[in-house]
């Protein structure tokens, strides 16, 4: 029995609950955050008040440490994010931007997993189960044991999940499931609150692996209360620019493995591709002796990339010259300017400085510095690098070149890629050395590695 309804103002970004509006939360300082929403008071019957607890207290020294048998997905690269493989009962959520890959690589792990004997319920609240099965055909991820459900009522999906007893359940999306306990509409903060706090349970109860895929705001969150983010065992992002075939699985939160892997992913006709050697197909389409172009070296969790940088430098006829960059920030790459002109002497004041990160890539790192400096005044002065040749390094405001860590699995990936020669920081040189045919060049400030470079 539904018991009466009430309003609530509940904040889109925190999930603050509040029986009046609310001009700023007092929960997370949000301004204009709180939306109007119809509940129903449930009851205490349904809320399970008054009801005798199954779980007893048990001393932790007597709790199984056996986290179970991980189930391989058949994809490598999203292998390595979850940390080996899914976990019965595990919660994985995903989200991303739209059209970014989502639903394909999630159907293609689950036609991999149905064709290895393990039963999987794909449930699909945005699409039909034919455009499904259009699809699952386009990405060869047919199979007898893979079961379609098209259905939003999160209460018809629970009664198929308990008959069913699946070993894996997509559901795509979670924003798109509603409760008929709610009187709220779909992809509500109530609603979302309550659909995955369902899913979590019967999961959990049942030791099924679930993955959900879930909205994204337009700055790039997960869209719902936080709170939806704390329910799960494992959130991923996917990222990649639209225009680009390149996509990274990124783990933000993982309970049963590290968050410092990544995938890589390339997007094609028939599905997402796994890039096992990303460097190698980031740099093949690499012009040599010109102008501009470095190779630089960052870290995506704990996988080394070289990605090339590129930068332009021209007269400007405008007063305030452009500053302009993709795929690093631009108040970085002004800073980076500053430093040029003010401790190596470089006149850039008249000069647009444009600057992009092949590959659609995009590089947050400081050990990037170094090489996107080495590329503008590589552009300004007109002069190429070897093209063999790999810069890294954190530049400081006194044009000092920083200390970057993990420089030895850095230089590895960079002579397993044939590089010749590499310039990084003085201070994390190896002691030892590589023990390899890659020439190592140390420096401790930028006009150094300029004066190695030109």
């Amino acid at each position: 029995m539904i018991g009466k309804i009430r309003t609530l103002y509940i904040c889109q970004s925190c999930g603050y609950q509040s029986s009046k509006w609310l001009g700023r939360c007092p929960e997370c300082g949000q301004w204009n955050s709180f939306v109007e929403e119809l509940t129903s008071i449930r009851s205490q019957r349904q809320q399970g008040q008054g009801a005798p607890s199954e779980a007893a207290p048990v001393a932790i020294t007597h709790v199984s440490a056996d986290e179970g048998e991980r189930l391989p997905t058949g994809i490598e690269e999203l292998d390595r994010v979850l940390g080996g493989g899914v976990l019965p009962g595990m919660i994985v959520l995903v989200g991303g931007d739209p059209g970014i890959g989502k639903s394909t690589m999630l159907l293609q792990a689950a036609g991999y997993m149905s064709r290895a004997g393990h039963g999987v319920l794909y449930i699909s609240g945005e699409e039909s189960a034919k455009q499904t099965r259009l699809r699952a055909d386009r990405i060869s991820a047919l199979s007898e044991r893979l079961l379609i459900l098209s259905d939003t009522s999160v209460e018809r999906i629970l009664a198929h999940i308990d008959h069913l007893r699946p070993q894996l359940v997509i559901v795509d999306s979670v924003q798109s499931l509603s409760s008929a306990q709610l009187q709220s509409g779909a992809g509500s903060i109530s609603q979302v609150r309550e659909v995955t706090a369902r899913i979590v349970e019967i999961a959990k109860l049942g030791g099924i692996a679930t993955f959900l895929v879930g909205h994204v705001t337009k700055d790039g969150s997960l869209a719902g209360p936080k709170v939806l983010e704390h329910m799960v065992d494992c959130v991923l992002y996917f990222e990649g620019e639209a225009s680009h075939a390149f996509r990274i699985l990124r783990a933000v939160k993982n309970r049963f493995g590290s968050i410092n892997e990544i995938g890589v992913f390339e997007m094609a006709k028939d599905g997402l591709l796994e890039v096992r050697n990303p460097s190698q197909l980031l740099l093949s389409q690499r012009p040599e002796e010109t102008s501009g172009s470095v190779v630089v070296c960052t870290l995506e969790g704990t996988r080394p990339l070289l990605i090339e940088v590129q930068a332009l430098a021209s007269p400007s006829p405008l007063a305030m010259p452009r500053r302009v960059a993709t795929g690093f920030d631009v108040n970085r790459m002004a800073l980076l300017v500053a430093i040029l002109e003010k401790r190596v002497g470089l006149h850039l004041q008249g000069e647009d400085v444009y600057l992009n990160v092949a590959g659609g890539i995009r590089v947050t790192e400081p050990a990037v510095d170094l090489g996107v400096a080495t590329a503008i005044a590589s552009s300004f002065r007109d002069c190429h690098i070897l093209p063999r040749t790999v810069i890294m390094g954190e530049v400081g405001l006194g044009g000092e070149v920083r200390a970057i860590p993990q420089i030895e699995a850095r230089l590895r990936e960079a002579e397993k890629l044939g590089f010749e020669q590499a310039v990084i920081p003085e201070p994390t040189r190896p002691l030892g050395g590589l023990g390899g045919t890659l020439q190592i060049i140390p420096v401790t400030s930028v006009a150094r590695a300029f004066e190695s470079l030109f």
